[in-house]
C-alpha cells in the first residue's frame, strides 16, 4: 500500500530514553526521563509514550472532524481524547504498547457518539498505523 504523502515531521532523538529530542524547527525540544515503572531515574522530563499519547489524542480528534465534515455526527466544540499509553513486555518476546482512547463528546448523544468514534477509528493515520500491532481499546466518556 502506498501513501500520497502531504506532509512529513522531521526530529530527532540523541540518547535514548535517557536523552533529548526535538522537531527540526526546534518548536518542540524536550528531555527525555525513563520512567521509575521502566527501570529509570524518573523525575523531570518526558518519555516517548507521553509523546505518542499526545499525538495519537491530537490526531484522533482531526480523524473524528473529518468523518462530521463527511456527513458523520457533528463534534461538539469542547470535545477531547486522553490517551493512555501503556509499555510492557509481550508475551511473544520483546516490548508492546496497549492503547486506551477515552473520548468525551460532551452533549452528543451515545449512539452517536460510538458511531463517530468507530468511524474515526477506521481512518485515523495512528489507528491505521498501529493496527494488528498495538491493542487499542476506544471508552466513550
Amino acid at each position: 500500500m502506498s501513501v500520497d504523502v502531504k506532509y512529513t515531521a522531521h526530529a530527532s532523538a540523541t540518547g535514548g530514553r535517557d536523552g533529548h529530542a526535538r522537531t527540526d524547527d526546534g518548536s518542540i525540544d524536550v528531555k527525555l526521563t525513563t520512567p521509575k515503572e521502566l527501570g529509570g531515574a524518573g523525575g523531570d522530563g518526558n518519555n516517548p509514550e507521553q509523546l505518542f499519547a499526545m499525538g495519537y489524542s491530537a490526531c484522533f480528534i482531526g480523524a473524528m472532524k473529518f468523518v462530521s465534515s463527511q456527513g458523520g455526527p457533528k463534534v461538539p466544540s469542547d470535545v477531547s481524547v486522553a490517551a493512555d499509553v501503556g509499555i510492557g513486555p509481550r508475551s511473544a518476546g520483546g516490548f508492546g504498547l496497549a492503547v486506551t482512547l477515552n473520548v468525551s463528546l460532551p452533549g452528543l448523544d451515545k449512539a452517536e457518539g460510538e458511531k463517530l468514534v468507530e468511524e474515526a477509528h477506521k481512518i485515523c493515520p495512528y489507528s491505521n498505523s498501529v493496527r494488528g500491532n498495538v491493542e487499542v481499546t476506544t471508552v466513550i466518556v
